[in-house]
């Protein structure tokens, strides 16, 4: 019974008193030890046959004696005991404390002697383990401990150069700490916190752990909180360990109880916020006393927050904010509307606010007037949230203002807004600048938009911005009247032309020379829409010098000069489709054609042809070759054949006209591509075929409308189609024939391959394509009226209609 009963004691306190043992000075009497546990008794107790135990250790044995089965016995004689009876040995115990006592306070003046860092490892670890010990027993040696002025010495230890007694030291400060706000004040004096978080950055996972659970112990005093967050970096830390996925369960769980000790105090809060620890900020924001929601509020506007953070902050705390907008004072409302703005800036989060309801009372901040209304600062920030809010792309169509069920995009609404660009200042106009380019940027609100502008006649003082020396209001103005523009083409025009200045402040946009802006795609894209044909805009891009400046551009572009990422495919798309404009207008204008010649616009429209993967480049292109290709006839030089003379008329075999080399095939003059415009001599004619494969039919319609220009009325129609046939061009036009894709390209194709087989060999060769015939055959049947003709002519050529059955008047 007694081996057994030694295999169960508590090894925990049977170390604990082995190690007293070995700090004792006086020796140990007999008597002072329980003769079960070989300890020295804390609690002593007599049983019935006078023998003295701890009395927990005779519980314990009494009570295996009654789960085997047998009578209490003695452990020492194993004589059967009458009862089982304790009487409290007070003298024993109070001697035995005496003892004690006696012990302690030698081995604490010996612990105070030990504690420099001169002194061998064994010893402090000894001392430290002693000092831990006694601490353990009693509260009231934690008093005696810090009375002797040991607290400063351990703490001491920590700069220790062994990690064994740093590891040490930390425990046993703790240990002295625990329960004990004087012990906790003592250790924080001085630069001791400050040493505690160094600890929390250490490699050794060890020293990790028991700095945490030193620091969780001391934020357990409030006062010690603030001087916890104080210290540089501590926050930060505790905040990584509390989310580590590496660090051991018990140091992120110590970690995080720290980390809500340290709530108590406001200014940690702010710290765990900045260090994206947002719930004690928000759990104060909603639950913490007006003057504290006030304060959170404010520095949740100040913070820079993730995007899942913003999500995170919307959910939790967006409908207090907004409920702050309706009915908080104006200070509450300025912190509100703050906060709103960070979280606004995500569409995710903005979706969470409008499902909020903070639209309507953004929108009645904007429009309030008179003793309520909000100070232009605070209607700027509410300009933004909108900005902010409009930019998330949500259904604005169906989100009512009001009981009238008025949305953001109602004409009034929009009338409002538009006002109130031209009546504020230049920080409010831009953010509701950016309110409209928003609801512009979207498919479902766009024409209302667009709809409110027209009738309020606002595009006249939308165009004056474009001269706003404030950067982002130009940039906004811009984005605004880029995006409206295909719609309001013409509105835009007339207004340029009607105003002075501002077609001067676009064209400098576009000239900048600091890489490729978001503002000089905007600014180009804006000209790019305006109606091509509009000669007289066009003729005051002219005087401005717009063309040499887009011709540059382009150059600079094409050479690899300019560089400007995501923003150069935009702008060079703009820039071709500006330029092409002059080939609109180059009917019986010398002076365009001039220009035209001066810029070399169809070998530079040649090369843009190239541009594969920008297929709006490719597709102004081609049109702007089309365009050029038309004026080649009138262009040619025509060769001067000298009169015949008189002896040619005496001798004919002397009247055979002379041979003149270097004709143009095509147009039987002498051709270039920088003054005639000639595709053949400018070497686009494979460039364009190569585009009938596109995979746009845009750019497949424009590069075969330039081709059909090679035979079109007043050129050699079958040196054309020979030219195309040496470049393998036939077989695509015959193939978008037969795919039948829009009915744009079947009436072009149609109208191409009549003339295609007015070349007999062709169409002897083609007469056999049942493909072709059938898609003939179609579009005879299916066409319009001028298709259906063209249709007829091609089937006569290919012997599918006899030549008497002439069903149409014949049309030129």
């Amino acid at each position: 019974m007694a081996e057994n009963w030694d295999g169960n004691l508590d090894s925990g306190s049977r170390s604990d008193e082995s190690y007293h043992d070995s700090l004792h000075v006086e020796p140990i009497y007999e008597a002072f030890l329980c003769p079960l546990t070989k300890e020295v008794m804390r609690n002593p107790v007599t049983i019935e046959n006078g023998q003295t135990f701890e009395r927990e250790a005779i519980e314990k044995w009494f009570k295996e004696c009654r789960d085997s089965g047998k009578r209490p016995t003695c452990p020492l004689t194993q004589k059967e005991l009458k009862s089982t009876d304790l009487n409290s040995s007070l003298a024993l115990r109070n001697t035995i404390e005496e003892w004690t006592k006696r012990n302690e306070a030698v081995q604490l003046d010996k612990a105070c002697r030990i504690l420099s860092p001169g002194s061998p490892e064994v010893d402090v670890l000894q001392a430290l383990n002693h000092i831990a010990h006694i601490c353990q027993k009693s509260r009231s040696n934690k008093h005696v401990v810090r009375n002797a002025e040991l607290i400063p010495m351990i703490a001491e230890m920590l700069k220790h150069g062994s990690r064994k007694v740093r590891i040490k030291a930390l425990e046993t400060l703790r240990i002295v700490a625990e329960g004990d706000d004087d012990n906790k004040d003592v250790i924080a004096a001085g630069d001791t916190i400050r040493t505690i978080v160094k600890f929390l950055s250490r490699e050794h996972s060890q020293e990790r752990e028991e700095a945490v659970s030193l620091l969780y112990e001391l934020s357990k005093s409030e006062l010690l909180c603030e001087k916890i967050g104080g210290v540089g970096g501590a926050i930060l830390i505790l905040v990584g360990m509390a989310s580590s996925k590496s660090e051991n369960i018990s140091t992120v769980e110590k970690a995080d109880k720290t980390l809500q000790n340290l709530e108590k105090c406001e200014k940690n809060v702010r710290q765990m916020a900045e260090n994206g620890r947002l719930q004690p900020l928000l759990t104060l924001l909603l639950e913490g006393s007006a003057d504290t929601q006030l304060s959170m509020a404010s520095y949740l506007g100040e913070l820079v927050l993730s995007n899942d953070v913003k999500v995170f902050v919307a959910e939790t705390a967006g409908s207090a904010l907004v409920d702050v907008m309706k009915s908080g004072s104006k200070q509450a409302r300025e912190a509100a509307l703050k906060a709103l703005n960070q979280i606004s800036s995500y569409e995710a989060s903005a979706k969470i606010l409008i499902q909020a309801g903070i639209l309507p009372p953004l929108v009645k901040d904007l429009f309030t007037v008179g003793i309520n209304q909000l100070p232009m600062r605070l209607k700027e920030v509410s300009a933004t949230v909108l900005a902010n809010i409009v930019s998330s792309g949500a259904d604005f169509e169906s989100i009512p203002l009001d009981q009238d069920h008025r949305t953001l995009v109602s004409e009034d609404i929009v009338h409002n807004l538009l006002h109130l660009i031209s009546n504020t200042g230049p920080a409010i106009e831009c953010k509701l600048l950016q309110i409209l380019v928003g609801l512009t940027s979207s498919s479902t609100t766009f024409m209302n938009i667009v709809a409110a502008i027209k009738s309020s006649g606002a595009t006249i003082s939308l165009i004056q911005f474009v001269e706003a020396p404030q950067r982002d209001v130009r940039m906004a103005s811009l984005k605004l009247l880029h995006n409206i523009s295909p719609d309001m083409g013409q509105e835009l025009a007339d207004a340029f032309r009607g105003t002075a200045g501002q077609l001067s402040s676009l064209i400098n946009v576009i000239a900048e020379n600091n890489g490729i802006s978001e503002e000089q795609a905007d600014a180009v894209g804006l000209l790019a829409n305006l109606p091509e044909r509009d000669s007289d805009l066009t003729r005051r891009l002219l005087d401005e010098g717009a063309f040499k400046i887009v011709v540059s551009k382009v150059v600079s572009i094409r050479q690899g000069i300019a560089r400007g990422g995501r923003f150069v495919t935009p702008f060079l798309e703009g820039l071709a489709k500006v330029l092409s404009r002059l080939t609109y207008i180059l009917e019986g204008e010398p002076e365009i054609i001039a220009l035209a010649r001066e810029y070399n616009l169809a070998a530079l429209f040649t090369d843009l042809l190239q541009m594969n993967g920008i297929d709006n480049v490719q597709t102004v292109s081609a049109q702007a070759l089309q365009n050029l290709s038309k004026q080649s006839r009138h262009l040619t030089r025509i060769p001067v054949v000298p009169e015949s003379g008189f002896c040619c008329t005496i001798f004919p075999c002397l009247g055979n006209p002379p041979v003149i080399n270097g004709l143009c095939r095509v147009h039987h003059g002498f051709c270039s591509v920088k003054d005639s415009f000639c595709l053949l001599e400018g070497r686009a004619i494979e460039k364009l075929v190569a585009c009938l494969d596109h995979a746009n039919v845009k750019v497949i319609e424009a590069a075969l409308s330039a081709l059909c220009t090679l035979f079109d009325d007043g050129v050699d129609i079958e040196q054309g189609v020979s030219v195309l046939d040496e470049a393998d061009g036939i077989k695509p036009i015959l193939e978008i024939l037969r795919e039948n894709r829009t009915e744009t390209l079947k009436q072009q194709a149609v109208w191409a391959v009549e003339r295609i087989l007015r070349k007999e060999e062709i169409a002897y060769e083609i007469s056999g394509d049942q493909n072709v015939g059938t898609a003939l055959v179609d579009a005879f049947r299916h066409g319009d009226y001028r298709t259906r003709q063209i249709a007829e002519r091609a089937l006569k050529h290919v012997d599918k209609l006899p030549n008497f059955s002439g069903i149409f008047p014949k049309v030129g």
